[in-house]
């Protein structure tokens, strides 16, 4: 299981693990439950450049199509081909086998993120 206090949040609903200079990035439990059952996940490649706040990526459910946007500025350095060829481990495992793409980043990628209780006033609120 996941330490959920060990990772960074946005309000654009994803969570953010950090690992040296690379960052592993997912839509939180509560963006999945909101989003019903995924059906279709788009990725970037490797190799392409994100910025913070921009669209890199979609996630499909049947009840809506959502963006994934960049939480950190960065280049993908990996993504899970098993979430593109089972979305459903979006809903089923959101902070483990559901991640979705793992960025290079450079120091400070992570300032202005959420920790985990400011996440939950979020959401509760």
């Amino acid at each position: 299981m996941t330490d959920l206090n060990a990772l960074h949040y946005t309000d654009e609903h994803e969570w953010i693990a950090a690992d040296g200079g690379t960052v592993t990035i997912g839509i939180t439990d509560y963006a999945a439950e909101k989003l019903g059952d995924v059906v279709f996940v788009e990725l970037p490649a490797v190799g392409t450049e994100v910025t913070a706040g921009t669209v890199v990526g979609e996630i499909e459910s049947t009840k809506s199509v959502g963006e994934l946007y960049a939480p950190v500025t960065g280049t993908v350095v990996e993504i899970n081909d098993t979430v593109v060829d089972d979305p459903s481990l979006v809903n089923a495992e959101p902070f483990a086998g559901g991640w979705l793409i793992k960025v290079a980043v450079a120091d400070g990628a992570l300032e202005g993120l959420m920790d985990r209780d400011a996440y939950v006033a979020l959401t509760e609120g």
